[in-house]
Parts: C-alpha cells; structure tokens; sequence
C-alpha cells in the first residue's frame, strides 16, 4: 500500500490523503521543560474513504497517549460552552429523559458539566471518562462516573449493572474514537429499545467552508458529515434520524441515531445531505481546494510573524489549545518569533506549547508593557476572549487571526 493510502475503518474502503500536516506532536501534552524528552510524534494526514466519504486520519494515536489521568482539558473552562451544555441538558430532560424513571449516559463526560445539570435534576446517569483527573472532578460534584474507555465491553457491564439507557450523549468524544465499530456494538447493547444516541462534533462542512483547518489533529480522527454519519449508522443497524446545526467550535452538527426502524428521519437529515452533495464535501477535488487553502493561509501567517519580527514588533499568542498544535508545527513557528502564549488554565501555565515548546504564561500576565500583537487561537471564543482583554485593544494592542483567512483586527 502507499504511504498517502490507509484502510477505511468504518467500510473497509480505501482512504486516500488529501492533505499532509507533517510531524505532530499530542496535541493535548504540554511538557513541562524536563519532559521534552518524553513527547510523541506522528505523521498528521487526512483523507476521504473513496466509498462511504468518511474523512479520517492516516495514522491513529493510541488512546492511553492522548485520554492520559492528567488531561488538561475541562469542558467547563468557557463560559459560552456552560451555557451550552446547561441549554443542551435542559432540552434532554424536557424530551427524551421526562418518561419514568430514565437514565442518561455520557461517553467522554470529561468534567462532568452536562451531566451535573442532569444530576441536579434527581435523573439516574453515568458518565464513562477515561481520564482519571477530570473523572475525579465529576465525583467531586456527585456525579456518578466510571473512569473507562466507552466501547463493547463496557457497555455491556453498564447495561447489566444498570439497565437500558434512554440516552447516551457524547460531545466531542466520538470524532476521537477510531474503533467505531465497538463503540456502535456498545450502543447496541446498552440503548434502550425506542432510546437515541445522540453526538456532536466539529462538522466538516463548516471547517472547509470557513477554513477551519486546525480542527484536524491527533483527537480528532473523523471529520463527520451527515451523509458519512448515515452510511456508518447503517452499517451498525442504527438510523440517522436528526442533524442540528450549532454554532459552538467554529461550527457543529448534533446527530440523532435510532435503532433501525424505530424513528422516521425528519426532514433535516435529507437537507443537510442534499446541501453536502451541493457543496461538494463527498468530491476529492473540494478537499484537494481546501489543501490549497491551508497552505496559502500558513504561508501568510509565517511571512507576517516574521515581518513583524524583523521590524522590532513584540507578538505573543493567546490560547494554549490543541487547534494550535497544528498550526504552530505546520507552520513551524517558534519561541524566536513568538516568546509566549497566553492562556487562562492553570494547569498549563508554566508549561510548553507541545512540539514548539514556546513558554506558557497565565493570561493574567497579560498586561503592561502590552504586546503589539497577539496571535489568537482560540478563535472560537473570540468574543469572550475580546471582552476579557479589552485594555489590550484599548492599549493600541491588535489581534491576528487565521481562519477563515489571515487578517488583523
């Protein structure tokens, strides 16, 4: 097989790469500056199974590297992600979990924001995490969690420990889980008879249409669209049954999955697919586009930092996300063009950007002498981050972003 060809995980069917980010770091291991040492790399490329259209990595990272006890990660850490979650706790409770004595599981319920509304609520639940320290974090609320990977087996003891679950939601877990077909056995096994399994994660149609290119890296291993979401549900006996659109990570799709004959799909699965068809997201020539795109936009980026660098102008970065690992490696910038990046988890304070190894300081520490410039990205919480560090505009102080486009503001 060549080296810009794999397998397809869900059908079988063969994946060829569209685009190839090089070597990656984790993108979720910040090193402290005595475990350089200990960092991991792979080869990030992407590509399009030529039969069901699924877009997925090359290269899968194994889980126990990324999902570790210490993942840095917290859902709650944005205020806009826990009104979403509250809103999208509240809508469960109100419709599929308002019937007699029902029972929500969350695959991936990291530090428990979701299900701690539904705790609230007297509801029966269980989050399964695999990462022991947000797990733990769960507990400390009272939500019931079980530290574990979510797939056939664990489904299994869930249902006979448990009984049938009314729900089982995920939000930016399942795009992480490569054995898809384990994870749909479980649902299987543990998915009550007329119960839906409900996910969102980053959509590949918003990601190619606002170039949102740093949304691919080692976590996310499937791009999902409506019609790949389908043909992999089918696949495993289950239908898609509902697509909703969100506006959260620079753009999402909430899919609905029934057993098969159970629910009538309404009428937004057949719209989101026709409207995918329009756009081209299942022709290898749109993905192909999107590479050209990626390329010119870290061109861009580099020429710009280096400029600015070269005529004295100080520039940090803001935000110490996973998306940066991508951009910052791709594009290879380091501590010479950039000292710092900014950023409000504690955790990550004092540690390195992963592959660059650019210092991370407290956002915080932001302020007097102001940089002249910041690099921003975390993009998808623009406004909240604006509002945040006003007296950094006010101080004359700009903000270069990337997506969909290099611009400054």
């Amino acid at each position: 097989m060549e080296p810009h060809e794999s397998t397809c995980r869900i059908c079988g069917g063969r994946v060829r790469e569209f685009f190839d980010f090089g070597r990656q770091p984790l993108s979720d291991f910040f090193p402290s500056p005595d475990q350089v040492d200990e960092e991991f790399f792979f080869r990030l490329a992407v590509g399009m199974c030529d039969a069901c259209t699924m877009v997925q990595l090359l290269e899968e990272v194994p889980r126990d590297r990324m999902f570790r006890h210490d993942y840095p990660y917290h859902s709650s850490g944005s205020q806009r992600m826990r009104e979403h979650f509250a809103d999208t706790a509240r809508s469960l409770l109100a419709g599929e979990l308002s019937g007699e004595d029902p029972f929500c599981v969350e695959i991936g319920s990291n530090d428990g924001v979701m299900l701690d509304v539904v705790r609230q609520a007297g509801v029966r639940h269980l989050g399964v995490e695999p990462s022991g320290g947000v797990a733990e974090l769960s507990r400390a609320k009272g939500i019931q969690v079980r530290t574990a990977f979510f797939e056939e087996a664990t489904a299994r003891e869930i249902a006979g420990e448990h009984g049938p679950a009314d729900v089982i939601y995920a939000a930016n877990t399942i795009c992480h889980i490569p054995y898809l077909d384990s994870v749909f056995r479980g649902v299987d096994a543990l998915l009550a008879k007329n119960g839906v399994f409900v996910f969102e994660d980053p959509y590949l149609g918003d990601i190619v249409a606002r170039n949102t290119f740093d949304q691919i890296y080692d976590e996310h291993f499937y791009l999902f669209t409506a019609r790949s979401v389908q043909a992999a549900a089918r696949r495993f006996g289950f239908e898609l049954v509902d697509v909703e659109r969100l506006p959260v990570h620079g753009g999402e799709v909430r899919y609905t999955i029934a057993r098969s004959g159970a629910r009538r799909p309404t009428a937004r699965v057949g719209e989101l697919i026709a409207e995918e068809a329009l756009g081209g997201l299942g022709d290898r020539g749109t993905l192909e586009k999107f590479g050209i795109r990626i390329r010119r936009v870290c061109d861009d980026l580099i020429a710009r930092l280096r400029e600015l660098h070269d005529r004295g102008f100080y520039v940090v970065g803001y935000g110490a996300t996973a998306k940066s690992a991508t951009v910052i490696n791709y594009a290879r910038i380091g501590p010479e063009l950039m000292p710092f990046v900014h950023d409000t988890t504690p955790a990550k304070v004092g540690c390195l950007l992963p592959g660059s190894h650019i210092p991370i300081r407290s956002a915080d520490e932001l302020g007097p002498p102001y940089p002249d410039y910041a690099v921003l990205f975390a993009w998808n919480h623009f406004e909240e981050i604006r509002v945040r560090e006003k007296e950094f505009t006010d101080r004359g102080g700009r903000w270069i972003l990337y997506v969909p486009e290099f611009r400054v503001v």
